[in-house]
Formats: C-alpha cells, sequence, structure tokens
C-alpha cells in the first residue's frame, strides 16, 4: 500500500502536507476509495503549529472560543490553536482549555464532573482530524447540547463535507485537494460491486491491512 502513496501539500502553506493512498478502505461509517494519512500533521509539532495557525485565520477576529474540544488526536494542533487564538482578536490573552471527550463502553462521548465547567456554557470550537460522513461531527454536537456547550465552530484538517448541523467546516484540506474522492455507504459501494478486495480498515488511529 505504501508505494501508491501521493503527497498533498496545503494550497495555502506549502509547509502542511498530507499522504493519500488509493485502494478500497473501510471506515466504521463508509466505504472510501482514498486513506488520507493525517500522521504528520498530529505528530509532528512544527506542522502541527502551522496548521493549527491556519485553522486560527477562521475565528482570530470574529469568534470567541472558551474551549477546543478535540477528537481523533489531534490534542496538540488544540494547544497550538489555542495559543495561536489567544495572541490578538477576539481571544487575546485568554487561557482557553483544550480538552478531550471520553468515550464509555456505549460509545457514548461523555465528560466527567471535574471537566464539565470547561463545557457548561462556554462557547466550544471542535476539532477533527478527518470529517468524511459528518456522522462523528454530529455524534459530538449531541454531546455538547446535553453539557450544554454552545458551539462556536468546526475546525478539521480534511473534510469531504462543506457544512455541518448549519455550522461551516472550515479545513485546511477539502475533497477538491483529493480528485475523485468518494465516501460511500457500504451498501451503495461500488468497489464491493465489483468485487474488489478492501485494502485495509481505517479510522482517525491509521490502518489495517487486511
Amino acid at each position: 500500500m505504501e508505494t501508491r502513496l501521493q503527497e498533498i501539500r496545503s494550497r495555502s502553506n506549502s509547509n502542511i502536507k498530507i499522504g493519500v493512498i488509493p485502494g478500497h478502505f473501510a471506515t466504521n461509517h463508509s466505504h472510501v476509495n482514498y486513506y488520507v494519512d493525517l500522521t504528520s500533521i498530529k505528530t509532528i509539532h512544527k506542522m502541527a503549529q502551522a496548521a493549527a495557525e491556519e485553522l486560527a485565520k477562521h475565528y482570530i477576529d470574529t469568534t470567541p472560543i472558551d474551549t477546543i474540544i478535540c477528537l481523533e488526536g489531534t490534542e496538540m494542533i488544540g494547544a497550538f490553536l489555542a495559543d495561536a487564538l489567544s495572541q490578538s482578536g477576539k481571544n487575546k490573552d485568554k487561557s482557553i482549555c483544550v480538552l478531550t471527550p471520553e468515550l464509555n463502553a456505549n460509545n457514548q462521548m461523555i465528560f466527567r464532573d471535574n471537566t464539565q465547567k470547561m463545557v457548561w456554557g462556554k462557547n466550544i470550537l471542535l476539532l477533527i482530524s478527518s470529517v468524511s460522513t459528518g456522522k462523528t461531527i454530529n455524534r459530538s454536537i449531541d454531546c455538547l447540547r446535553y453539557y450544554s456547550g454552545n458551539l462556536a465552530g468546526i475546525s478539521a484538517l480534511f473534510s469531504a463535507i462543506k457544512e455541518s448541523d448549519g455550522f461551516k467546516v472550515n479545513t485546511i484540506f477539502t475533497q477538491d485537494d483529493i480528485p475523485n474522492y468518494k465516501s460511500m455507504l457500504s451498501t451503495d459501494c461500488q468497489m464491493c460491486r465489483e468485487k474488489r478486495k478492501i485494502d485495509a480498515i481505517v479510522n482517525s488511529y491509521g490502518y489495517s491491512r487486511i
């Protein structure tokens, strides 16, 4: 699989790059024809910082943020994003919380009593690594509503959708950066109909070849 890896750089900042591998991949919610590798952005601190600075541009002058909720291993980016937002604009000199929800036995997002104060009544920026169908975003929004958090924005490193629940998904990489990218329900997957073997099971942690 790795021999098929293609590198794509951000149009707004060439120091930010992702890898994409064409093939037949299964996620929790869908089948996709590209695996989007975001490992470098989430683990290399200089690239994470550059990504955070790009995402901050969408909010720095317009949107008060109290807490950044980080999903799918985006905690380092979230910390850099909080720092970038606090440099100027609406959040200048503010101490912004960076928080990750816990997943319970039913795969539901929860916040323990000691962290609920960072969500209740706060302006929340939701940060997610990759969005293909939007189901994870919808689940996150339901969680924030349960804990009375005010969703102020949604950011992603890569997103195949443009908006969710009336909020624009601000992202560094879009479907336009990956020609012919497709996300399909397993029941609608053309590759399955053609009896093409699934290359790997993928999620936010990476991939496992079959």
